[in-house]
């Protein structure tokens, strides 16, 4: 009963247009929220094993609420098959590890509002993977049109007011190798999950890599020199919005098809901006012409991809569950 009303409840148009959205804002709040992190904290941006302390620390938490709501839906304690265990380790290795470190690194040698558009090469990223390396889909014209629009995107912003191309490698280099390292993860989940509960392959991972980075920050000498009220809020904060924002898009891709959800990712690049303007007082970057030109094709090339270039195929209630009996009597 409670499994046919949550598929009720999380079909309804408005309700998935709602929840989407809220993952979105999540998401892109991120992207000033680690840069205010990294001041609350006192954090030495210069100092590579700091920020994958920083990084770590939260996806450690991350991993503890997602554990911790996957107990409680199941009324018993989260734990993955042990035939699984390699792939979870090989998911928190792109996920979570290589990500986050790139991510961190990136961030914190670039603009907010510029990371956030960069970001968002990690759909076409994600596009790419799934075409020519994983091949669990096919490349056409739509799809290529759409990472030319991304990808144009990308150049504008890089390009600036000036039309200098502004670009470093521990910059926005790091945050478009983010990018790779997230559409690799993407892949590994779209073939994990085969195997594995999704909720548990997130949650592990992101505990699992968290340590990892905690293990490396703090082996050369990361530090983090100030904790206080508002940092731990700002830490508890960051590991929510992970954890909530894969949480409710989970609910809403098990009861709905995949465009119909992955279509308001194109809002990310987009919230990012915004929040990172608004908070960080990086209004100027966002108002300017160029910025706002580069937002609009990265956003529209991730609309173009995810609203028309591949029909999935969605199984019925009858064959997705015998599917799944095979699957769990393996």
């Amino acid at each position: 009963m409670i499994i046919k009303d949550a598929e009720k409840f999380f079909s309804k148009p408005y309700i998935v247009c709602i929840c989407a959205i809220f993952c979105c804002l999540l998401w892109g709040s991120a992207f000033p929220c680690v840069k205010i992190g990294y001041s609350l904290f006192e954090i030495d941006r210069s100092s590579v094993p700091s920020l994958m302390l920083f990084a770590g620390a939260r996806f450690t938490l991350a991993g503890i609420f997602v554990i911790a709501f996957g107990s409680a839906t199941k009324r018993k304690f989260l734990l993955p098959k042990p035939k699984n265990i390699w792939r979870i380790l090989l998911l928190s290795l792109f996920q979570t590890a290589l990500q986050y470190t790139f991510f961190y690194i990136g961030l914190a040698n670039t603009a907010g509002v510029k990371a956030s558009v960069l970001n968002g090469l990690g759909v076409f990223f994600t596009i790419i993977a799934a075409c020519f390396i994983y091949r669990t889909e096919k490349f056409n014209l739509v799809k290529l049109c759409g990472c030319i629009l991304g990808f144009g995107g990308v150049i504008l912003i890089n390009l600036g007011g000036d039309f200098s191309f502004d670009f470093s490698l521990l910059g926005e280099g790091f945050v478009i190798f983010s990018g790779l390292s997230a559409a690799m993860a993407a892949g590994l989940v779209k073939i994990f999950s085969k195997h594995e509960d999704t909720t548990a392959l997130c949650g592990y991972q992101f505990f699992i890599g968290g340590i990892f980075l905690i293990i490396i920050g703090a082996s050369f000498g990361g530090q983090i020199p100030h904790i206080d009220a508002g940092a731990a809020f700002m830490l508890v904060y960051l590991a929510f919005l992970s954890a909530c924002a894969f949480t409710l898009q989970g609910f809403l891709l098990k009861y709905n098809p995949v465009s119909k959800v992955a279509v308001f990712k194109s809002t990310n690049p987009l919230f990012g901006a915004v929040f990172s303007a608004i908070i960080l007082g990086e209004s100027e970057q966002l108002l300017s012409w160029f910025t706002l030109l580069a937002i609009v094709l990265v956003c529209a090339g991730i609309f173009v991809i995810n609203k028309f270039g591949e029909k999935r195929k969605i199984l019925k209630p009858a064959e997705g569950q015998e599917q799944e009996n095979q699957e769990n009597s393996g």
